[in-house]
């Protein structure tokens, strides 16, 4: 088969992050808002869904062009190689969405989507009703600026969904986001890692994940796996590639705290569900009660952000407490994501450097208190 061209969909702000992704995988990309677009072949599509740590899908892009009429949508999105991809029996539903465009009415876009596709297929199988019974083919058409995208979906549920997440707490990080954060800072393996507000552990997994390279899509499956033309043999090849990078035997010291003792508890369930409960030391505790004698660790957290009216004075104490508390760890380097307008006047020092991120829809900052580079073993 020719090059595919491959695209990686990415939340807001993340845009970078997952394209320095791609090119250690081996690609070269393009990057956009909201995406990374890259050309390569089936083994790509197999490998990105495994490895792209803070990528929301991997899309097979069909198609684009220019369309402001609905026949002008129809013709080209017929014209498109649907029967290269799309067996006989395959299900094939129709998601959309439209921005800035002529053609506004979402329904009616996959509607005249759906229909062309099946013409199109209909020509090369010679067939006038399709059981639609088989692997699912998710096509998605994205408007923008008249400017229509067909793409299909190769991952299924979102890449954010690990497989570990055996319960959550109300307001649960994605993992996407906090494979990002993670990557965002200057922590190595061999430093140590504490997340002091862990929740439903999300944060100390995912670094678990990244401190033994292990793939964060190796505890799941792909809708793709089901595509013959993918191919057993190239989901065979990616995850015995994904087995032999692993580094099982990197030691780590990790650990999460979290105020709540029921959440501390979700959290070792789902280390235990990622096969990391013996490599994360989870315990209640305080943020203010955190003391440490080692050097040179990090520190990750996603703290309470004191929207709702009751909370707001409390979790500015517990920002001064923190910033108190983290005073004293002269050597370590602090990063912390909040919505909290004032985090840095209540913490007491002013962020080394600041970087907007979107929350799910909430915009937060991400706080980063640089410490000093661990001196190099002589």
């Amino acid at each position: 088969m020719d090059k595919l061209t491959i695209i990686a969909t990415a939340a807001m702000g993340l845009e970078s992050i997952v394209a320095e992704e791609v090119r250690r995988l081996g690609y070269e990309c393009t990057v956009e808002n909201g995406k990374i677009t890259f050309a390569a072949d089936e083994l790509a599509i197999c490998r990105s869904n495994l490895w792209l740590r803070t990528a929301d899908r991997i899309k097979l892009k069909m198609g684009e062009f220019r369309a402001t009429t609905f026949e002008e949508l129809f013709e080209q999105t017929k014209a498109l190689p649907w029967a290269d991809y799309i067996p006989v029996h395959a299900e094939f539903p129709v998601i959309g969405k439209s921005v800035k465009s002529q053609l506004f009415s979402v329904s009616d876009c996959q509607a005249i989507v759906k229909k062309a596709v099946v013409e199109s297929l209909k020509q090369h199988y010679r067939v006038s009703w399709f059981e639609e019974t088989g692997p699912l083919y998710r096509i998605e058409v994205a408007l923008h600026k008249d400017i229509a995208t067909l793409t299909i979906d190769t991952s299924g549920a979102g890449l954010h969904k690990r497989g570990y997440r055996v319960a959550q707490g109300e307001a649960p990080l994605k993992e996407t986001l906090a494979a990002a954060l993670i990557q965002l800072t200057n922590w190595t393996p061999d430093r140590p890692f504490v997340d002091p507000f862990c929740g439903s552990g999300t944060i100390p997994i995912e670094a678990a994940l990244i401190g033994q390279n292990i793939a964060p899509g190796f505890n799941r499956d792909f809708v793709s796996e089901q595509w013959d033309w993918i191919g057993e043999r190239h989901w065979e090849r990616a995850r015995e590639e994904a087995e032999d990078l692993a580094k099982y035997d990197q030691p780590l010291d990790i650990s999460g705290f979290d105020i709540d003792h029921r959440m501390v508890q979700v959290a070792k369930d789902n280390a235990l569900e990622a096969g990391l409960g013996d490599i994360i030391a989870f315990k209640q505790m305080q943020v203010k009660d955190f003391t440490t004698n080692k050097l040179y660790g990090v520190i990750l957290g996603n703290p309470p952000y004191g929207e709702r009216l009751g909370e707001r004075k409390q979790v500015e104490e517990m920002y001064k407490e923190m910033g108190q508390t983290f005073a004293k760890l002269d050597t370590w380097s602090i990063y912390m994501l909040t919505a909290h307008k004032q985090f840095e006047t209540y913490y007491g020092k002013p962020a080394t450097k600041r970087r907007k991120l979107f929350n799910g829809f909430i915009e937060t900052q991400y706080y980063q208190y640089w410490g000093p580079r661990p001196p190099k073993e002589r």
